[in-house]
């Protein structure tokens, strides 16, 4: 079961790989092309709102809810059942996801006032920002059909991973990227908008992604007519788990719209920053984090449909540990080469120096999180694949009151690095919440030989953060350097700083055998 485990999440893990280093390159050319302007503002702010909803209706909360039902039905049901199960699923889901897009089209200036108040109360009173507001509406028209082409998209990735085809959904987020970057390279400059083309590229992503993953679900048998189900048996189980699990998963989605409605009373630049040091934890914490969270839920389904809870425990261990012995140093490396690392990837064309300096800021404080947002992609399947939605939620509506209090306490002394802090915060209550549920229904907690673990890979990690600090040019020797040698001397420090991170962990006795799951 751990090489299998280990082996499934190693294929999710290259092709989020590959997602993620096309997805830095995407972010590269937006820099460039936008810098952390006004037009970037309203660029992230409208790619953003149909990226909240696709967590909802797509990859968090449905495929919580839908992975363990699917999972009961091929293992106790027949292969017609699945096929039926997917059908009436799709139908219904199809329709909901129908009607949200045509709302969203068609309201698109009513979304932007309510996620963009600061910019809708500039329009009103006729101020140069007010600018946003209008074309915050019109990029909202191109952009929210994306939601209905990766629901289906986020359907058929369930579907293929239930199956243990994890690489076709990994690989898939690829195509989004190219077409965002081949819009900016060749559409741009043909348009007077230049930044209409990024949000082209999103429309024309998403149907690229819902295509490629059509010819897998036909040689996997399970392409089906949709129809409408609502009252089907395994439609209202799915919806049952999934209204309240629409919340649970999605906490960390709500505060960063929160986060983005406070952003836009602040100073222009402020949702790029968050933006940009949002992008440079998304690429561990997706490589890393929702990679294993990925393997880790039809594993733990399986675990519970069999009644083994030895092995169920087991998983969930190995999930932890391996998120502590990536996630820990990953954090550190983030903290200390946050503003070389934003140098080198996208201090070029309309990105200076100045906003390299301010988004290091904030991504130092959201690294200060990473370990607890992965920790919650590892725990909350614990309650997901046992089909206990409620728990999860209630936790979850604790973290996000919290995180709305942190950003009112914190924003007003830090400003936008306030809305950063406050979000990570509020990602280790959600985590801390997890765990000590789990606990308390005797489902797993933590071993002692699970704590020294973490301990050593705390030690290993603060020595490393220590060498790379110690060893990084200062911001000026930095600013003096080509591209070539910012970039050599970035992957010098991280390279080095791995080999040292390593070290420490076998010297304090770290072998592979602790992520192994017994």
């Amino acid at each position: 079961m751990s090489k299998q485990l280990m082996r499934s999440g190693a294929v999710v893990s290259a092709m989020t790989l590959i997602s993620r280093v096309l997805g830095l390159v995407r972010d590269v050319v937006v820099a460039n092309l936008m810098g952390a302007g006004a037009a970037a503002d309203v660029f992230f702010l409208a790619n953003k709102i149909p990226n909240f909803l696709r967590r909802l209706f797509a990859e968090g909360a449905f495929a919580q809810a839908f992975v363990p039902v699917l999972t009961e039905y091929r293992h106790q049901g027949s292969d017609d059942e699945v096929r039926h199960l997917i059908a009436k699923v799709s139908g219904t889901l199809g329709t909901l996801v129908t009607l949200v897009t045509l709302f969203g089209v068609l309201a698109s200036p009513l979304l932007a006032a309510l996620f963009g108040t600061g910019w809708f109360v500039a329009w009103l009173n006729d101020e140069p920002a007010g600018e946003k507001f209008v074309l915050a509406s019109l990029m909202l028209k191109i952009t929210f059909p994306y939601l209905w082409f990766i629901t289906f998209t986020a359907l058929s990735g369930a579907i293929l991973n239930t199956l243990g085809r994890f690489a076709v959904a990994a690989f898939t987020p690829v195509f989004l990227n190219i077409a965002i970057i081949g819009c900016a390279l060749w559409l741009a400059p043909q348009l007077a908008r230049p930044e209409l083309a990024l949000a082209w590229g999103v429309f024309i992503g998403g149907l690229i992604q819902f295509l490629f993953q059509i010819p897998f679900l036909v040689r996997a048998r399970v392409l089906v007519r949709p129809s409408w189900g609502w009252n089907d048996d395994g439609v209202k189980r799915i919806r049952t788990l999934m209204l309240p699990a629409m919340f649970g998963v999605s906490v960390s989605q709500i505060n960063l719209l929160f986060d983005t409605f406070i952003a836009s009373f602040l100073m222009t630049g402020s949702i790029s920053w968050l933006y940009y040091s949002d992008r440079l934890l998304e690429f561990p914490l997706g490589l890393f984090g929702i990679a294993i969270a990925t393997v880790i839920l039809p594993a733990l389904s399986r675990k519970h449909v069999d009644a083994n809870g030895g092995e169920f425990a087991s998983t969930m261990d190995w999930g932890v540990r391996s998120v502590v012995v990536l996630g820990v140093p990953a954090a550190a490396g983030l903290i200390a080469l946050a503003q070389p690392m934003l140098m080198v990837l996208f201090m070029r064309g309309e990105f200076s120096v100045a906003d390299s300096q301010m988004a290091s800021y904030s991504l130092m404080a959201y690294g200060s999180g990473l370990l607890s947002f992965m920790l919650v992609k590892v725990l909350a399947p614990g309650y997901y694949s046992r089909q206990d939605t409620k728990t999860p939620v209630r936790y979850g509506i604790i973290a996000m009151v919290s995180n709305m209090g942190f950003n009112i306490l914190l924003a007003i002394p830090f400003g936008y690095v306030g809305l950063a802090m406050a979000t990570a915060a509020s990602a280790t209550l959600n985590a801390a919440l997890l765990y000590f549920g789990l606990r308390q229904q005797g489902v797993y907690r933590l071993s002692a030989e699970t704590l020294g673990f973490v301990a050593r890979v705390l030690l290993a990690a603060v020595v490393m953060a220590a060498t790379l600090l110690n060893f990084s040019p200062a911001e000026s020797l930095w600013v003096a350097m080509t591209l070539a040698e910012r970039g050599l001397t970035l992957t010098a420090l991280i390279g080095g700083g791995g080999l040292i991170y390593l070290a420490v962990l076998v010297v304090t006795g770290i072998r592979p055998r602790h992520l192994r799951a017994a």
